[in-house]
């Protein structure tokens, strides 16, 4: 699996989760504390560290995490771990978030996510939430022999390849297929729109072609449908309408009936594979499939940024993390 090539054997990450109950499916870290990013979040030692933690068990493991780190949750954890949960599982895009922590002398924010929740995520793009971040070049540190989560992290990153091929001329660079996959969890997200650095994109992109190149190297190699040069950097897909309909047909279902609505008339009550034959005629057939990505992520982004209100509490929002904005919650 392609996502493999990137663990990492980071001590001082490793460390961290030390902190933390050890029932995790999948843990990894993201961001620009991470990976080194151009811009504004080039300073990685000052960057605040981004986690997410995938759990078999929600209520089991914020009961644990509430006797260990009671102060990390909001007033929220008077309620106890089940409410916890079902703020975590019904509200937003099923991820809580813990932010601005200080542990081991870093400032840190970790989401947990229940396993059936992201696996649901990674096939289906019901909320490309954490799908989207595993969509970018992260650092696993710790995964279980889940074999349904193993075989749904590389369903998602395969999905994220055909998408990009979809909004793509025919020939193009792999800085345009990796720009256009970093973007695809950004389609839509109003916090690109209200004071999110308009380049954030391409500076996560440009300074780590390296590592989009160790994730989807393999995936590219073995498509059919592409002509990969390595050497020149450069792709070739095919265009066709017969092309197309085969990349539209592969789409995670909830992008295909997001497309569906979109281009069925009132009264009409085509059904998905009918609607994905006449897109693949059109040719502003990138375009539709960019309505449909920003259908399921504006909604989604804005949910899950209301659920960080309460998540992260007023005290954690106020005084000197206001630079950090809604970003430092969700």
């Amino acid at each position: 699996m392609a996502l493999q090539a990137l663990q990492s054997s980071g001590v001082a990450l490793r460390k961290i989760l030390s902190h933390f109950p050890e029932e995790l499916s999948l843990a990894f870290a993201y961001g620009s504390g991470v990976y080194r990013q151009a811009g504004p979040s080039s300073n990685q030692k000052a960057a605040m560290l981004d986690f997410v933690f995938t759990v078999d068990n929600p209520v089991a493991w914020h009961s644990k995490n509430l006797k260990k780190n009671w102060n990390h949750y909001s007033f929220l954890k008077v309620f106890g771990p089940k409410i916890i949960t079902s703020v975590q599982n019904n509200y937003g895009a099923g991820v809580y978030y813990n932010p601005l922590i200080t542990c081991d002398g870093r400032l840190i924010k970790y989401g947990v996510i229940s396993t059936s929740v992201l696996i649901e995520d990674l096939l289906d793009w019901n909320n490309l939430y954490v799908a989207g971040r595993l969509q970018k070049p992260v650092k696993i540190i710790a995964m279980n022999e889940n074999v349904a989560l193993r075989s749904a992290l590389d369903k998602n990153l395969r999905s994220a390849v055909t998408t990009a091929f979809l909004m793509l001329p025919e020939s193009f660079s792999e800085e345009d297929l990796f720009l256009e996959i970093a973007g695809l969890s950004y389609s839509g997200d109003f916090r690109m729109v209200v004071g999110e650095d308009k380049a954030k994109v391409l500076n996560i992109v440009k300074p780590n072609m390296a590592h989009f190149r160790e994730l989807y190297g393999s995936i590219l190699q073995e498509n059919p449908q592409v002509v990969y040069k390595i050497q020149q950097g450069r792709l070739e897909i095919d265009k066709s309408p017969e092309g197309q309909f085969t990349q539209l047909m592969t789409l995670p279902k909830s992008l295909q009936r997001q497309i569906n609505h979109i281009m069925d008339p009132p009264g009409k009550n085509r059904d998905v594979e009918e609607t994905l034959l006449k897109v693949a005629h059109d040719p502003d057939c990138g375009e539709v499939v960019r309505l449909g990505l920003s259908a399921i992520v504006r909604p989604s982004s804005m949910r899950q940024s209301t659920k960080g209100i309460f998540t992260a509490g007023p005290m954690k929002q106020a005084g000197n993390q206001r630079k950090k904005n809604l970003w430092a919650i969700c």
